[in-house]
């Protein structure tokens, strides 16, 4: 059985032209005024300094599907399929970020709610899941936030995630079979991850497909966190275990 996450090799594997592959898998649109529009975008992307943050401060917001006030675009943001990226008031989106919002049926796939803060060389990647970022949540340097196979990330309000942090829902691959390889064998999926408000996750964090961390939680530096938490615990170790509980 194969996955719909294999849609993009898929794609990019078939005939045809190398534009209409580009359209499709980078820009998410078909017309030529959005493409023309996305390709000046991102030269704009590259101007370093505050006439670059400037210019994408005016030109930018219409690529999105929606963005609020105050939002700040550093250089060397990489998007892809931004029509389906929604962000919020102020929003900050440092250096390097890649923003990658690829879904086969969905429109909002990627929403970051007013006042987030993604550090330098955050990636944010769907690739038929969705991931939602809640209100003054901040995530820290190299963090990376995965959705794939109709399994979403939600992270509530006042988070806090460490740097090289990982979170990562869509589930595993079977594997089984000895006769085809693993990849061709289906994953079953994993039905996401859920952080609610008010949660720490210290520096390089794991946390796996079908968790659910509950309010004011938290995970210790170095964490794998594979299991459920409950409200107000915190769990560290490899995997994770709770260790004590906040007040």
């Amino acid at each position: 059985m194969t996955t719909r996450i294999n849609k993009t090799h898929k794609v990019l594997s078939e005939k045809g032209s190398a534009l209409a592959k580009y359209k499709h898998v980078i820009v998410g649109d078909d017309s030529w005024f959005y493409l023309i529009y996305f390709e000046l975008c991102t030269l704009l992307g590259k101007f370093p300094g505050a006439l670059g943050i400037l210019l994408r401060k005016i030109f930018w917001p219409r690529l999105f599907g929606s963005c609020g006030n105050g939002v700040m675009f550093a250089d060397n943001i990489v998007l892809r399929q931004p029509k389906k990226i929604h962000l919020g008031n102020n929003v900050i989106i440092s250096e390097f970020c890649v923003l990658d919002a690829r879904h086969d049926d969905e429109d909002k796939v990627i929403k970051l709610d007013d006042d987030v803060m993604l550090s330098t060389n955050v990636m944010i990647s769907c690739k038929n899941g969705c991931i939602e970022i809640g209100k003054r949540t901040g995530l820290s340097a190299q963090t990376i936030i995965h959705a794939t196979n109709d399994c979403p990330v939600s992270i509530g309000d006042d988070v806090i995630i460490g740097p090289q942090s990982y979170i990562s829902a869509g589930g595993n691959y079977h594997f089984d079979r000895l006769d085809i390889p693993i990849r061709d064998q289906g994953i079953n999926p994993d039905g996401g991850i859920k952080l609610e408000q008010n949660i720490w996750l210290g520096a390089r964090v794991t946390v796996l497909g079908g968790v659910h961390m509950e309010s004011g939680s938290i995970a210790a530096a170095g964490a794998v966190v594979n299991k459920s938490v409950s409200a107000n615990a915190i769990c560290a170790g490899i995997p994770a275990k709770v260790i004590k509980t906040r007040g």
